[in-house]
């Protein structure tokens, strides 16, 4: 069993630095050292790269917020001043996967960057940044999953719980069932499939977008505060959507390495 020791990291007094902040910092600065060492040892252009991924994560922050109000309607509806209160968490990944990403494609095709190699770059230290910002989570007692009484329960103050499981004290820590899984992705993209993947630009992130999406997928059924539509998961949804997209962009990648091998071959 484990609790959170509170949002508030220090109190300075009206300013208070809370824990969520404390880990989206460190998340993109590690994300940051890791583009910036794998962009060198690949030979391309870092400070371009770089350049790309702080407006990609900028909008990327936008995105995720929207995502979160939009699905959120009838609490921000009613409490417009909470909307750009973004250090108390609310950010939905998805919104900014899909912001952020087609914003940095956007910047990186204007610049002349090699999309694909770029893409492959930047896939794992994505998948790092996610397994440490998970942790902001914790400390504000969300993202978390049904009652449980497993050894690892995650105990929710009564403020943060759900109505409906009010009487509750115990649950999946559903953030920690996330972290871990996208370590496992950040391992498996650098350490097994970077080195087998490397003659296909792209496919790289493609994994990632694949790895990710079958995680989520299978986190989200214990979550208890999915966004619905029509009586399915959102997040749900959208990850299926990312499983598609990484089978067809492998398939994609994998073909025009083959068809530039044989063009290769026959000259």
């Amino acid at each position: 069993m484990f609790a959170s020791p509170g949002a508030i990291a220090v109190q300075l007094g009206p300013l208070a630095v809370r824990w969520y902040g404390i880990f989206t910092a460190v998340a993109i600065l590690v994300g940051f050292w890791l583009v910036e060492r794998q962009a060198r040892a690949e030979h391309l252009p870092s400070d371009e790269i770089a350049g790309c991924i702080g407006w990609a994560i900028a909008a990327g922050y936008l995105g995720a917020r929207l995502y979160e109000v939009a699905f959120n309607w009838d609490y921000y509806g009613s409490h417009w001043a909470k909307i750009p209160a973004v250090w108390e968490g609310g950010l939905a990944i998805h919104g900014g996967l899909i912001v952020g990403g087609l914003v940095g494609v956007g910047l990186a095709t204007r610049r002349g960057l090699p999309v694909l190699r770029t893409l492959d770059v930047v896939g794992p230290s994505v998948a790092i940044a996610q397994a440490i910002g998970s942790w902001g989570n914790f400390f504000n007692e969300e993202a978390f999953g049904g009652p449980t009484d497993l050894p690892w329960k995650l105990y929710i103050s009564p403020t943060h719980r759900p109505l409906e499981y009010r009487g509750v004290e115990f649950f999946h820590p559903a953030f920690l069932y996330e972290s871990i899984w996208d370590l496992a992705v950040f391992v498996a993209l650098v350490c097994w499939l970077r080195p087998r993947w490397r003659a296909r630009p792209g496919a790289l992130f493609f994994w990632y977008i694949g790895l990710y999406s079958v995680g989520r997928f299978a986190i989200e059924a214990v979550r208890v505060d999915s966004f619905w539509a029509g009586g399915y998961r959102v997040p749900q949804l959208v990850s299926l959507a990312g499983i598609v997209l990484a089978v067809c962009g492998l398939v994609w990648v994998g073909r025009g390495a083959r068809g530039g091998a044989t063009q290769g071959g026959s000259r």
